[in-house]
């Protein structure tokens, strides 16, 4: 790595904290000091939910919280993986045969992903090995992309240790903004090694994002605009600290291939070539109408009541085989009941809901805190009863957080458990805080929840980053 590129920062590790403890526990567990120090942040997605995988442009930040990786390349081919948690067991694996087991959601199988996707991308083989101590301080199972941080972090630490660049010309880091797409969109496929099939947005947020400004963050190609956000007002994030894992669970994977499923219905029924149709978004670029035209197609084409895999087969004209082989993921299989009418409305819906919370931001009227506040309701109404992908706990997390003051508030990531968003006037960010704390997390049995801070304001942080000691 002879040159800095904007990626690599050099620091003073004994002027940070965090990097200086981890630098200590490195040595204390490998017996040497780190070469070098990676950071992916973690994210919350302000407005735009479910819908990257679709198509359509999300809004999201990233936050303070990250993964941090300590490195050291080593001459024998093996990757030794520790964490800071004891929680997550040491694990150690050749570099040159990774093996990621989808059926086990274990923590070294994230970081595996970013470094067989970079080993894939660039048809690398004989790789060396390294050893990296790994510090999370996103809360799992958040839906604050704790994942998605360590395969992005650990997709940069490969990157890093190989000391190669993107364009593979030069041994040096200099990630541009075209460096960073690229990134993102190896780590977003990567991470389909163990079995998530998400759209991209947490591995795009997590390179392309800048401090001071959300991102609105667009897909094929992958590209990110800046969003200024409101002065007035403050981002908190609640965790109801009820844990959703994607890669455990086929929720997340079932509303991918309804919505797969919908969009190529949708085709059917407008005579266009369904087989070549992946996405909702396809349907309405091949269409060239408008999100409100494509809400109106849907209430035509498509009946509130489920279908079975049998009704799809006669709508599209196949064998229930075909279905199963060239449309259903294995983990779909033998889902019985898609609700693809409920899964369109609510796709549709949100993506004109991100494009009108950006044309707010940029237009700033005087009530733009309280607009951007009924987007954002009207973004968890859809999520809770149109997409069912809320719990309880996060309904009546969202309650409490407008009972005390939010504009505005929401679930935020997959769902299913994990945190909510809230748009809160910034003067009423001190009670606010203080009274969804007693009032969600102090409970009437005395007891209260584990997850610290549980409830905290965030502002829009930077993207991932090499640290070189100075």
């Amino acid at each position: 790595m002879a040159a800095e590129g904007p990626a690599t920062r050099r620091v003073q590790v004994a002027e940070y904290p965090r990097l200086l403890k981890l630098k200590e526990m490195f040595n204390s567990k490998f017996g040497s000091i780190p070469k070098f120090y990676v950071r992916a942040p973690g994210r919350v997605n302000i407005i735009g939910e479910h819908i990257d995988y679709c198509g359509y442009s999300v809004l999201p930040i990233a936050i303070e919280q990250d993964m941090l990786i300590a490195v050291e390349p080593v001459k024998t081919h093996t990757i030794q993986l520790a964490n800071t948690n004891s929680l997550y067991p040491d694990f150690s694996t050749s570099a040159n045969n990774i093996q990621i087991d989808k059926t086990k959601p274990v923590w070294h199988n994230y970081f595996l992903c970013g470094f067989k996707g970079i080993q894939e991308h660039f048809g690398l083989s004989n790789l060396t090995g390294m050893n990296c101590l790994v510090d999370g301080n996103i809360p799992p199972s958040s839906g604050l992309s704790s994942s998605s941080a360590l395969v992005c972090c650990a997709g940069l630490v490969t990157l890093t240790a190989l000391g190669m660049s993107l364009s593979k010309g030069r041994y040096e880091l200099e990630l541009t903004q075209r460096h960073q797409v690229e990134l993102a969109e190896i780590c977003a496929k990567s991470e389909r090694y163990i079995g998530t099939e998400g759209g991209g947005m947490d591995q795009s947020i997590s390179f392309l994002a800048e401090e001071g400004t959300a991102k609105l963050i667009e897909f094929s190609p992958l590209r990110a605009t800046d969003v200024k956000l409101p002065s007035g007002a403050v981002f908190v994030i609640a965790n109801s600290c009820v844990e959703m894992n994607k890669a455990a669970t086929s929720y997340f994977n079932i509303r991918v291939t309804e919505c797969r499923l919908a969009a190529k219905l949708l085709a059917k029924y407008k005579n266009l070539p369904w087989d070549e149709v992946l996405r909702l978004e396809e349907v309405q670029a091949r269409l060239g109408v408008s999100l409100e035209d494509m809400l109106l197609t849907t209430e035509d084409a498509l009946h509130p009541e489920p279908y079975s895999p049998e009704e799809i087969c006669r709508c599209l004209e196949i064998s229930l085989e075909q279905l199963r082989t060239q449309i259903l993921s294995p983990n779909t299989q033998d889902v019985l009941h898609f609700k693809l009418y409920q899964r369109a409305k609510h796709v549709y819906s949100e993506a004109a809901r991100v494009l009108r919370f950006k044309n707010l931001c940029e237009e700033a009227p005087d009530n733009v805190v309280q607009l951007l506040g009924e987007i954002m309701n009207q973004s968890h109404a859809s999520c809770r009863d149109m997409y069912e992908c809320s719990c309880p706990e996060l309904d009546w997390l969202v309650d409490v957080c407008r009972q005390f003051g939010a504009e505005g508030s929401r679930l935020t990531g997959a769902g299913w458990g994990g945190c909510t968003v809230s748009i809160v006037p910034a003067d009423k960010l001190p009670s606010f805080l203080a009274n969804v704390q007693e009032a969600y997390y102090q409970r009437s049995d005395g007891s209260s929840v584990p997850q610290t801070p549980s409830v905290f304001a965030t502002k829009p942080g930077g993207g991932a980053l090499v640290f070189l000691e100075a």
